[in-house]
């Protein structure tokens, strides 16, 4: 059934199976389409694999980069949330990744009007006074337009490209069925489970082209802030917000990227830093919600130096769970406690059975002494956490995708700081948050609520034992339980068994043999048999064959060490 469906998927995207497999072979990877089975099946001719003196002076990873700008905008966003696990992907890959850019020449106005018509219903000067017909900015996914309402607010108004999302569904139809080819045929496939990877990626894609979302981002995180007066989270116009057309608040202010133009205004640059670091880090520790991708072009200050945050199609969460996982990774960092951080990996269940737990230590502890002797603020949070992720990758220890997040947002803000005032140190600031949370998890209340919550869990497992029990046992009738045994001396305890059985059924031969040769020498002394029969030294032969089994018995046995 999965096959025909995967055929019919292939069926009816041929074009676009075509154009993608072009383009891997045209770069060089022909090889995966051919070793997946698809080269016969697309009819791609042999000649696209000339061309080869183009690409030799690109890297195996700046093809990849390469291929993913060709492709197009879903392969693009594929490519920069990648680049997000530096614990799956080498760090030369994630470098390439990091480069991709999606900007795109902007839609013409004539279908941006229509978009906009279409979803709110009504004609667009009903709606606008006024609608900058040029987009201040534009993507691979929407743009966005400056604009007034009637009653004089000005907005930004983020409009979805036309048929994008027809598009970027079909793409994701493909890179599921490659995933499963791949998977099929290639044993890392298997092992990073790339199917998981493509649906995790396909949820994240999806819900960045519901503008909706991205609206309740924005009012998750403008709640996160409230009586803030240092963070401003711009308002959503509900009354006109689609999933394809989003209109927000339109608030000026400089961009950080424009560091030369905050000093020629007499902004203070160390201020700013310490604000935006501020920010960030109260959504991550205390509330566990964060901007995802807070990059400079997301991020401005307006002239009462509070932080204007913008663009929330990429907002991580983090469960109670995970906030106590973060909380107690980030406290075994200030302790430099490497069995801490060992602890804290092994609770949120990322470390591979099979790993060598020594290596890992040395590894982890390594990063330990590196950073042991050197004061707090003088360490770059960027470094240290791109080192534990490549220690995370050398072990195939998968950080989860939450903390991935986490981290690609830490490194991302470090690099911002860092612009706007050199000698800042983000540590400078996460390490009262640092003692703040090991201060809140040592508090009674807090240690009670834990308690707490792993006694009802406790309990909630006792009250489930007998169901599952009645399902085993139901299973146990109908026949449906298979029990798999695996033993680490399976084959020897085999194979001495056989010796022990080999010589009970000789020993049995040969007590056989003699009964019969016993019956043999009453019946010679009786005479009552032929005799023709006793003319044949039956006796002398008889005791031979004896003596000869009996001394095979004994060979066996001492071959066996008995």
């Amino acid at each position: 059934m999965v096959g025909g469906h995967m055929l019919g998927r292939r069926v009816r995207h041929l074009s676009r199976y075509k154009d993608i497999a072009q383009i891997l072979v045209a770069n060089g990877f022909g090889w995966f389409i051919d070793e997946i089975g698809l080269f016969d099946l697309l009819s791609l001719p042999r000649r696209l694999f000339s061309g080869r003196e183009d690409r030799e002076s690109l890297s195996t990873y700046e093809r990849v980069r390469v291929v993913l700008e060709k492709l197009g905008p879903t392969f693009v966003k594929l490519g920069q949330i990648a680049s997000l696990r530096a614990d799956v992907f080498p760090p030369e890959l994630i470098e390439q990744l990091a480069k991709l850019q999606d900007d795109v020449p902007p839609v013409a106005f004539a279908e941006v009007r229509k978009i906009v018509e279409d979803e709110l219903g009504q004609p667009l000067d009903e709606v606008f006074r006024a609608f900058d017909e040029e987009p201040v900015g534009s993507a691979s996914i929407g743009q966005v337009h400056r604009a007034e309402l009637q009653n004089g607010d000005e907005v930004a108004v983020k409009v979805q490209r036309p048929d994008i999302r027809r598009k970027i569904e079909i793409d994701l139809d493909i890179l599921m069925d490659l995933a499963r080819l791949a998977e099929r045929h290639f044993e890392w496939a298997a092992y990073y489970e790339l199917t998981g990877v493509v649906e995790e990626f396909r949820h994240t894609l999806l819900n960045e082209l519901n503008y909706t979302v991205e609206a309740h981002n924005a009012d998750r995180l403008r709640r996160v802030h409230e009586g803030d007066s240092y963070v401003r989270i711009p308002e959503i116009y509900w009354e006109y917000t689609t999933p394809r057309v989003l209109t927000m608040e339109y608030v000026r202010g400089i961009k950080l990227q424009h560091r030369d133009e905050l000093i020629a205004k007499g902004y203070r640059t160390d201020e700013i830093a310490r604000r935006v670091t501020h920010a960030v880090l109260t959504q991550m520790l205390v509330h566990g919600v964060f901007h995802a991708d807070p990059h400079p072009g997301n991020l401005a200050v307006l002239p009462d130096h509070s932080i204007l945050f913008m663009d929330f199609g990429m907002v991580g969460r983090l469960s109670a769970d995970m906030k106590q996982h973060l909380a107690g990774l980030v406290i075994a960092l200030m302790r430099r406690d490497t069995r801490a951080i060992l602890r804290v990996l092994n609770r949120m269940g990322v470390v591979p059975h099979d790993i060598d737990e020594h290596r890992l230590y040395r590894d982890v502890d390594h990063l330990r002494e590196k950073y042991y002797e050197i004061p707090l603020t003088q360490i770059s949070l960027g470094e240290a956490v791109s080192e534990l992720f490549a220690v995370a990758y050398r072990h195939r220890v998968r950080i989860p995708a939450d903390l991935a997040l986490v981290g690609k947002a830490l490194v991302t803000i470090e690099g911002v700081v860092e612009g706007l005032d050199p000698s800042f140190r983000i540590l400078n600031i996460a390490e009262p948050f640092g003692r703040a949370l090991l201060k809140e998890r040592a508090r009674p209340r807090q240690f009670a609520s834990y308690l707490a919550r792993g006694a009802v869990e406790g309990l909630e497992f006792l009250s489930d034992v007998p169901r599952h029990v009645i399902d085993i046992l139901r299973h146990w009738r109908q026949g449906k339980i298979r029990i798999e045994l695996e033993m680490a001396e399976l084959d020897a305890l085999t194979r001495q068994l056989v010796r022990i059985g080999n010589r009970l059924s000789f020993s049995i031969t040969l007590l056989a043999f003699s009964i019969f040769m016993t019956g043999l020498l009453i019946a010679t002394v009786l005479k009552k048999s032929p005799a023709g029969l006793w003319s044949f030294p039956t006796t002398e032969v008889g005791v031979a064959v004896g003596l000869f089994l009996l001394f095979l018995l004994i060979l066996s046995i001492w071959r066996s060490n008995k």
